[in-house]
């Protein structure tokens, strides 16, 4: 019997294989955040990077399975190149085609699978745009190159190379150069290296973050030298701020202010040994004459001086003046970069730039070696004080007051509108303490002076009662930079032996060289700016009215032994309306020329070292400017000359006289002939070390006067070193005929005396001659 149909067992139906909707590589919202370069844990993102997709079960499965998926794993790489078209991936070790990559929005963001491969492999990009295929390594494929215990040491204050890894430093990451960007910004939202290559576009190459060190990093690969670039910092609440690194080694100028890539170029150095010999001097009981010089002012070229010489040139003819000259060493104004020519360095922008106005970091660095190949030192002036506020530089750098501080009391600095590092901040203190290293091992200097000393040391600097806030002891002793100075000198001294480390101090700060463990600041040298604020006065003074006045002049001996001390005439005593040293003097051409003599001879028989600015060698007449060479011009004229040999031969008697260096620093290498004529307005003295004497007598009258009886320390004759009345100098040839013989007759202390012609408006220096003993045969 036929069965109805309607009984019929149905047959088995075939399911088909079920579509799975597959997850997105990159989602909507994160395409959204890659446009508006709001994405701060961009190395999740971007990249190669291991995901589990699903997959269908096998077809033939009957409905009732048709949920079953399996789940597996593959690599996915998504990058964001404006401006492509097609992106493909090669694998780097053979460079075969991988895959290429879906288009997921017209701005340029592309992702795709790698094929079947599981493993992460090096890999490059394939970038085809309108105009050319280029191909490109991804820098979100490498891992952070930075190390812990670096990155620890920079927090904690104690990083002495914090440029070897922060700022830009070249790579070799699996065989491919590039340069590794590194920055500090730990309030930041979201930091982004931008540069031209890249045209500015700050979603381009956005930084992987450190959360715990907020530093924030990226490895650019394949970069090219000499690129610009800065770091688009995006704050917490929204503001976008561009940003000059703060530890980059070279910078635009004005007014673009870009951080530049330095080129990757190995100076190979000729002072080894210089450097062996500088290892085992004790400058303090040696000659240091320093000749201060500002190189965008000492001499310039073109029609109208308009321009700088280079360091090339400075070589050729600033060395050879110097070494001429007898100087000992060079003292180099601020070098890192500044953006404004009249701060004349000091208001540094990037401290770790050389400036780019006399040429390039290698320059720099040939220029060192030839000064000291020719036997010179060079000290550069360092601010650590005090930043400026432009907005390319460290001012609020990730939106908040990181390096200075918050609070105006303690942040700004009333005379010079500019903002106070926060010592105390343990990333600040690195930033400061690797960068007086950078200069020393960079750049092979043989000391930093430190500009402004007295506005670190104290909280309360240039300040009323209200607008400063005490320390924790309720003082006014800035501890933190107390902390930061002795840090700074102790590590130095330790790791560059022979450099000096100069304070330009100018309170009485108890201490200044002393050594650190004994509860001095450490520094080696503090500028003298007693001696140099009262010698400056008297001699503005008309004659007639300087025996009024004669301690100025004396009363430095009484804590000239105190510290180790610099007798400084710096550029700060020829500016502002100060007039030039000659300028100062009252009184003809004649007083002028032989007052300015007279009171160098005196500063050279003092006990300390010496600086002397250009220009003053050769007795400038108008008062500096830095915008224009000094007046080479007037060494036409023989009072110029004279002025210039005298400066010479000062320098030349101090280099040959141990008497004047050997016990320089302390009270046994100097005593007083006669420091209590005031009416006739001579001084008189002795430098000594062991049997070696020198005897100085001052006139800074214009009387001439005769018989003038001196003591002298040992019978026999003494000739005139040194005489600046001598028509060689612009004199008017007043003196003893080059001999003085010594008399039986107890004076001032002394055993021996004698009758002497003091010249007017002049320094005498006298030796005894060391008589030839008559009784040694003959050879």
């Amino acid at each position: 019997m036929t069965k109805p149909k309607s009984e019929t067992k149905p047959k088995s139906v075939t399911v088909p294989k079920p579509v799975i909707a597959p997850t997105p590589l990159i989602a909507p919202s994160e395409i959204e955040a890659l446009l508006a370069a709001d994405y701060v844990d961009i190395f999740a993102l971007l990249g190669m990077h291991a995901i589990e997709v699903a997959a269908a079960t096998k077809s033939g499965k009957s409905i009732k399975d048709a949920k079953a998926v399996n789940l597996v794993k593959r690599l996915v790489v998504r990058c964001f190149l404006p401006g492509a078209e097609r992106v493909e991936l090669i694998a780097a070790q053979d460079g075969r085609k991988v895959a290429e990559l879906d288009k997921c929005h017209e701005a340029g963001i592309f992702a795709g699978l790698a094929g079947r491969r599981i493993n992460p492999f090096e890999y490059r990009l394939r970038v085809h745009y309108p105009s050319c295929t280029e191909e490109v390594n991804d820098p979100y494929q490498y891992a952070s190159l930075l190390s812990e215990e670096a990155l620890y040491l920079f927090s904690e204050g104690r990083q002495e190379q914090a440029y070897r890894f922060m700022g830009a430093n070249w790579r070799e990451v699996d065989g491919i150069c590039g340069v590794q960007f590194c920055v500090w910004a730990p309030n930041a939202k979201r930091v982004s290296l931008v540069h031209d290559a890249i045209d500015w576009d700050g979603r381009r190459h956005v930084m992987r973050q450190h959360p715990a060190n907020g530093v924030w990093e990226i490895f650019i690969p394949q970069m090219k030298a000499l690129t610009h670039y800065k770091y688009e910092i995006v704050t917490q609440a929204g503001e976008r701020l561009l940003k000059a690194d703060p530890f980059g080694r070279a910078m635009q100028g004005a007014p673009g202010n870009a951080s530049i890539v330095p080129p990757q170029l190995e100076y190979a150095w000729q002072d080894k040994s210089w450097l062996a010999k500088r290892a085992k001097q004790t400058w303090h009981n040696q000659p240091v004459s320093i000749y201060e010089v500002h190189l965008g002012s000492w001499r310039r070229q073109g029609e109208n001086g308009e321009q700088y010489l280079s360091y090339r040139q400075l070589i050729d003819q600033l060395i050879p003046y110097v070494v001429e000259m007898g100087y000992t060493h060079l003292q180099l104004m601020p070098l890192s970069e500044y953006p404004f020519d009249g701060s004349w360095g000091y208001q540094p922008v990037g401290l770790y730039a050389p400036t780019h106005r006399f040429g390039q970091p290698h320059e720099l660095k040939a220029f060192v070696d030839a000064c000291h190949q020719a036997g010179v030192g060079v000290i550069l002036d360092w601010v650590a004080a005090h930043f400026p506020k432009d907005p390319h530089g460290l001012t609020r750098f990730d939106g908040s007051c990181l390096y200075e501080h918050q609070d105006p009391r303690q942040g700004e600095h009333p005379d010079w509108d500019t903002l106070i590092y926060n010592y105390g901040r343990g990333e600040v203190h690195s930033y400061l303490l690797s960068n007086a290293h950078y200069w020393l091992q960079e750049f092979h200097l043989d000391g930093l002076r430190l500009d402004a000393v007295s506005s670190m040391l104290y909280l309360d600097y240039s300040r009323e009662p209200h607008e400063w806030l005490p320390n924790a002891h309720g003082g006014r002793e800035n501890l933190d930079a107390i902390a930061f100075l002795q840090d700074l000198n102790s590590r130095l001294y330790q790791g560059f032996p022979g450099i000096m480390m100069i304070a330009e101090e100018s309170t009485a700060w108890p201490g200044v060289t002393k050594r650190v463990d004994e509860g001095g600041l450490g520094f080696g040298f503090k500028w003298n700016m007693g001696w140099m604020n009262d010698s400056l006065s008297y001699i503005r003074r008309d004659p007639i009215y300087r025996s009024h006045h004669h301690n100025e002049l004396t009363f430095s001996l009484m804590y000239c032994f105190t510290e180790q001390f610099i007798l400084s005439l710096s550029h700060d005593e020829v500016v502002h309306g100060k007039g030039s040293l000659l300028h100062k003097i009252p009184g003809d051409d004649w007083q002028k020329f032989a007052t300015l003599r007279a009171y160098l001879g005196f500063m050279w028989g003092h006990p300390g070292k010496k600086l002397l600015f250009m220009g003053a060698d050769f007795a400038q007449r108008d008062e500096w400017d830095h915008q224009h060479s000094l007046d080479w011009h007037l060494l036409a004229f023989a009072p110029h000359q004279g002025m210039q040999r005298w400066v010479k031969d000062l320098n030349s008697l101090y280099r040959q006289s141990v008497a004047l260096y050997g016990d320089d620093h302390h009270g046994e290498g100097f005593n007083w002939l006669d420091c209590d004529n005031a009416s006739a307005g001579v001084l008189s003295f002795i430098r000594r070390s062991g049997d070696k004497q020198l005897i100085f007598i001052v006139n800074m009258t214009p009387e001439v006067y005769r018989e003038f009886r001196i003591g002298l320390p040992q019978p026999g004759r003494y000739r005139e070193r040194l005489n600046s009345d001598s028509h060689y100098y612009g004199g008017s040839d007043v003196g003893n005929q080059g001999m003085i013989q010594t008399q039986a007759q107890p004076y001032q202390g002394q055993a021996q005396s004698a009758c002497i012609s003091v010249p007017p408006l002049a320094c005498l220096v006298l030796e005894q001659v060391q008589e030839l003993d008559e009784r040694r045969p003959c050879d």
